[in-house]
């Protein structure tokens, strides 16, 4: 039995694209109201201008006012322990919450410490392909190497022991899978929140030179446990789900566009624009965290209610004519940035120069090293309940 029978509007994909429908309202009114799954309604925005105007008003469309919906089992949870949910996630919280926490943050994810990361990524990178080259095909591209270069990557800048990779990644793997029933998905959130809880209760105990334990030496006076708890929890999901997902749609987007792959394998000054296209493209994050409205707002040309609840269609923002021309065209040699596919405004992600790294090592990378790569089935196995979209599994061969 699912939680949710009906895929809702705003993940509603066809192959890579934004659906039909999706498209038609972004190009008619821009704005229309959906069910969620979740038993409430939204207003669905769907244009470029929108979103961003949207995302760039905190103050207007609130994240931390969320959880005074009246959702499905919401009301099984304690407002302390909804409270203690909350904390450290950055995605939860409003100014100046989550201002102070992002700035204690910023410094670990800025252009210049990724970039020291850069030879273990490639490393990590190189010990994936070797391992897929010994075994020879067919591989699974998802399971040996999508989903296990990010998590190395993020449990080595967390401290988190890789050896429990297997437990996370099941974990938030259902988590975000919406057909899971909401109870099963309410006790896999706690049982995160107290193995990040052990972690975090280590890194006290002994600070080590990872990011957890950065960040018990440096403010551990400035953030409280469950702070920690949340900041750890967050990071971990997004910093794996995000970009595994991205690495095996993209490798998918690129081996049915011969001609853009062959760019990003043979045209190494090329891949930063090809890695913003295809971010662009693909759009992975349906909608990102859900708003409420702290007034009564105009937004295409519809008034939102105080109170009511508010989500951005990224994959169609991203795809608006007026953002990029032949916006459905994959087109990776004018990859300008711009696009939401990190969001925008104040929660603009955190991760997104380690994301990016990633992305422009272990793309170029693959193909280099099978030239000859190619999907085994026809018909790709695509996470349509997934909060983040991507691949469940990807038989490759060369």
């Amino acid at each position: 039995m699912t939680e949710t029978r009906e895929l809702p509007l705003s993940m509603q994909r066809e192959g890579f694209d934004p659906a039909p429908a999706l498209a038609a309202i972004r190009e008619n009114e821009g704005i229309t109201k959906v069910s969620t799954g979740f038993g409430i309604d939204a207003w669905l925005i769907t244009r470029y201008a929108d979103v961003r105007a949207v995302l760039s008003d905190p103050a207007t469309f609130s994240n931390s006012r969320v959880s005074e919906l009246p959702l499905p089992g919401v009301d099984k949870i304690k407002r302390k322990e909804l409270a203690e949910r909350q904390a450290g996630n950055l995605l939860a919280l409003d100014p100046p919450a989550h201002g102070r926490l992002r700035r204690l943050l910023t410094p670990e994810f800025t252009l210049r410490r990724i970039r020291r990361l850069e030879p273990r990524i490639v490393e990590i990178v190189d010990e994936h392909l070797d391992a897929m080259e010994r075994k020879g095909p067919p591989a699974d591209l998802v399971a040996d190497f999508a989903l296990p270069i990010p998590s190395l990557v993020i449990c080595e800048l967390l401290g988190v022991p890789y050896s429990d990779r297997a437990g996370f990644q099941e974990r938030s793997n259902r988590q975000l899978d919406l057909s899971v029933p909401l109870d099963e998905r309410l006790a896999l959130q706690e049982e995160s929140r107290d193995y990040m809880a052990t972690l975090v209760e280590r890194a006290k105990a002994d600070p080590g030179e990872d990011m957890l334990g950065m960040l018990v030496r440096e403010h551990g006076d400035d953030l409280t446990s469950v702070e920690l708890i949340g900041i750890a929890g967050l990071l971990l999901i997004a910093g794996h789900e995000t970009t595994s997902n991205m690495l095996g749609l993209g490798t998918l987007a690129l081996l049915q566009h011969p001609d853009q792959l062959a760019i990003v394998r043979d045209q190494p000054e090329r891949v930063d624009a090809a890695v913003e296209e295809l971010l662009r493209w693909l759009s992975i994050v349906h909608s990102g965290t859900g708003k409420i409205a702290t007034r009564d707002v105009e937004v295409a040309g519809q008034l939102i209610k105080e109170g009511e609840f508010v989500m951005c269609a990224l994959p169609t923002a991203n795809r608006d004519p007026q953002l990029r021309s032949e916006p459905d065209e994959l087109d990776v040699t004018r990859g300008e940035i711009g696009h939401l596919a990190f969001g925008h405004g104040i929660h603009h992600c955190l991760g997104a120069p380690l994301a990016r790294m990633e992305l422009r090592t272990a793309l170029p990378a693959l193909l280099k090293r099978f030239p000859d790569l190619r999907a085994v089935s026809s018909t790709p196995d695509f996470r349509s309940f997934h909060v983040i979209y991507g691949l469940t599994s990807m038989e490759v061969a060369w």
